[in-house]
């Protein structure tokens, strides 16, 4: 796994129920930097169930 500048390494993240409103609130919170900090790079990945995602 490749580091960043900061020398940290991307932080992998798994979000499940990815079709729901709270995932969306807290990718969206992740993303921006606010859970993990503006430096700290992030590997999103989103699960749903196949029936959630026409939702």
């Amino acid at each position: 796994m490749s580091s960043t500048g900061e020398g940290k390494s991307p932080i992998r993240i798994l979000i499940t129920g990815a079709a729901g409103q709270i995932a969306y609130s807290l990718l969206y919170q992740i993303c921006s930097g606010d859970v993990f900090g503006q430096d700290q790079e992030v590997i999103v990945n989103l699960l749903d169930i196949t029936p959630m995602l026409g939702v």
